[in-house]
């Protein structure tokens, strides 16, 4: 079968349809917990749940007691809803994936099945098992764009008595990343403030540390747009924020950089107005990136900004990020924010450099007012 979104599971779940086996992999460990409590929620009664769900681990389990899990009958007929965690370790259990390939064969409609594969560590680039795609209704649980984010944010804010003001909750998920744990870690503390008065932006920004305007993307955002006064303004700020460093600021760049590469080739080949900022918008839906940024605004300025950056000016962009992640990865460099700048003076040069695009040398030239 094929591997689908969170989405497509919710739309099957609001139609009353409930897989008899459901894979659940990827990055976001809240959209599997969330999806686990609506079937749940939806297939079980509250008397129900006491005798027929049941929720364990792999590496807690040996065949015999895998067996007898996924075999038993729901007490008093109706059907059982039983979670597997940690399916990772199956690929150091054959026997114990023998079991459970061969209960996914049989389909028992009266158990649901849900398999957990937990999030990859960031080092790691783990594949979704092929086998279990083809037996169950997989679903690749990888967070979700920029717009539900927000929506989302919302709709779990005011199911614990939270309400944002206007742009509280896009700066909020902004500030973070869009990020789902994150997001629920800080709608936990406006939770406790049990404040009525709606979330303003400044409390947003006093609660995150992070000010409306100061975000990484408005960093990225100043660079993309040849303003190299106002990104060079913006990094202190930025790189004093939790989380943030000189390799990931080149890496959200270098990601923009190629996103650009991709609106100057569509604006190449005649496409323009509204027609690129579809398309692009299109190719973010189908790739679904992570650190973009809100989908909209981003294929707007891409689009906006792709007359000023020809091909080879965005390929000497990518090979002076990749000069600059090298240069912060290497232990004798410490001082991050100076790489980084040279990197935004470089791209800032490289507007005013030959046909080629080429960057003209930048240390030494700070523009006016920083």
């Amino acid at each position: 079968m094929p591997a689908r979104t969170y989405d497509d599971l919710l739309r099957t779940l609001k139609k009353g349809e409930f897989p008899p086996a459901l894979y659940l992999h990827g990055s976001a460990e809240i959209l599997k917990d969330e999806a686990v409590q609506l079937i749940v929620g939806q297939a079980l009664d509250a008397a129900a749940r006491e005798l027929n769900f049941e929720q364990r681990t792999i590496a807690d389990l040996d065949p015999e007691s895998l067996h007898t899990l996924l075999e038993t009958l729901p007490m008093f007929g109706g059907r059982r809803v039983v979670v597997l965690r940690g399916i990772e370790g199956l690929k150091k259990k054959a026997r114990l994936r023998e079991v459970l390939i061969a209960a996914l064969g049989r389909r028992h409609e009266d158990t649901l099945l849900i398999l957990i594969e937990s999030a990859p560590a960031e080092s790691e680039k783990a594949k979704p098992d092929a086998e279990l795609i083809e037996l169950a209704y997989a679903v690749a649980a990888n967070g979700l764009d920029p717009e539900r984010t927000v929506r989302w944010l919302r709709h779990r804010a005011e199911a614990s008595g939270v309400s944002f003001a206007e742009g509280a909750a896009e700066h909020l998920a902004e500030a973070v990343g869009h990020d789902l744990s994150a997001l629920r870690s800080e709608i936990d503390k406006l939770s406790a403030l049990g404040s009525e008065q709606a979330v303003t932006v400044e409390q947003v920004g006093d609660l995150v540390g992070i000010r409306q305007g100061e975000t990484v993307s408005d960093w990225r955002t100043a660079v993309l747009e040849d303003d190299p006064a106002r990104a060079l303004r913006l990094l202190g700020p930025v790189l004093m924020q939790t989380g943030n460093s000189g390799v990931k600021l080149v890496s959200l760049l270098g990601t923009a950089l190629v996103a650009l590469g991709l609106a100057r080739a569509r604006y190449d080949r005649g496409d323009r107005g509204g027609r690129l900022v579809s398309s692009l918008f299109q190719a973010l839906t189908q790739s679904r990136p992570f650190n973009v940024g809100d989908w909209k605004k981003e294929t707007e300025r891409w689009a906006r900004v792709a007359p000023e950056w020809p091909g080879p000016r965005i390929q000497a962009a990518l090979r002076a990020a990749l000069a600059a992640d090298q240069a912060l990865k290497e232990t004798r460099i410490s001082d991050e924010r100076g790489v980084v700048t040279d990197l935004v003076l470089t791209l800032a040069g490289s507007r005013a450099g030959g046909t080629d695009g080429a960057p003209v040398p930048a240390r030494g030239r700070t523009p006016a007012g920083v």
